[in-house]
């Protein structure tokens, strides 16, 4: 598995913004099989000798040598609540959000290829915009599909993450008072939001709060669209949102593909987008600039995002 994995996810990347979404597919137990996007994983290795250091977090097994780089490793069995399972036997190696991390697993399967619009949110997920609110709690699912008839759980890592990790670094006060100066011409245009993960969501919420903008939160590609389409039956979109910032790894619609439906409709080509994304590491600029997006922003820098929407607040004001 491990051997021919890399060359599996370079073939994967082709398929973005083709609302197809590549999946490595692997086991914590007997019962379920979950799911992480493939273009967040960089290998899968033999669970390998860890060092337990001293004060770090319950989940964490301890840390290992991998190609020289030192790795925390994650229990994620442990972090799913399913326990801690002695026989975990493999670490997939992931970055996320500009770090690189081990999860510990039972067993690794295969990749496969879904169609997004048969992955759906976790039961209990609310599918509604939501001003300023991050709808229901999942658990540690981000989505859900099926694959040979076997239902496959799609974790929400970035939440596994914060759990480890604790809150992102918070906004530079002069960032954000720079941002709220500028943000009193706004007229009460908001921020569409699109992102699968609720953690995520949070996160942006909370730094645009901070900057003094009103955010409307969507879970996908797909919802961001529909809202998008019922505002422009209201009037000119640009007076009713400064931007849209989006997720590319989404089920539903990724936001390669919400950008090309953006720019698609003559009604909403003329919008900012802005695609942020965990996909540090192996992101493919090219893809942006074919699908048209304004900018590109890794997660989760808070300074940087804050910025970049500093730059846009900046440019509608001085159009105003």
């Amino acid at each position: 598995m491990a051997a021919g994995l890399l060359e599996s996810i370079d073939r994967s990347t082709q398929l973005a913004g083709h609302n197809r979404l590549a999946l490595l597919l692997f086991r914590l137990d007997d019962r379920q099989i979950f799911g992480i996007n493939v273009f967040k994983v960089q290998e899968v290795i033999p669970a390998p000798p860890l060092l337990k250091m001293p004060g770090s977090h319950p989940l964490v097994r301890g840390v290992a040598d991998i190609r020289g780089g030192i790795v925390p490793v994650i229990d994620l069995g442990l972090a799913l609540g399913e326990g801690c399972d002695g026989r975990a036997a493999h670490v997939i190696v992931t970055e996320y959000n500009r770090s690189v991390q081990g999860f510990l697993v039972r067993a690794v399967e295969r990749i496969v290829h879904v169609d997004v619009a048969a992955v759906e949110p976790p039961p209990g997920q609310a599918g509604q915009p939501t001003n300023g609110g991050t709808g229901g709690d999942s658990g540690y699912l981000t989505a859900i599909t099926r694959h040979a008839g076997e239902l496959v759980e799609i974790i929400d890592v970035e939440k596994v993450l914060a759990q480890v990790l604790g809150e992102p670094a918070a906004l530079s006060a002069g960032l954000a008072q720079r941002a709220r100066d500028i943000g009193e011409s706004l007229d009460g245009r908001r921020v569409l939001v699109a992102d699968d993960s609720r953690v995520a969501r949070h996160q942006v919420e909370k730094l645009l709060q901070q900057v003094g903008v009103e955010c409307v939160l969507v879970n996908d590609g797909r919802e961001a669209l529909r809202y998008l389409q019922s505002l422009a039956e209201r009037g000119p979109l640009d007076e009713q949102l400064l931007m849209v910032i989006s997720d590319i790894e989404m089920p539903g619609m990724d936001g390669y593909s919400l950008t090309t439906e953006i720019r698609r409709d003559p009604r909403l080509a003329g919008l900012y987008v802005l695609l942020h994304t965990s996909l540090s590491g192996v992101f493919n600029k090219a893809m942006v600039d074919k699908v048209g997006a304004n900018r590109f922003v890794a997660k989760f820098g808070a300074d940087e995002l804050a910025g970049a929407v500093l730059e846009r607040l900046q440019a509608v004001a001085m159009m105003s």
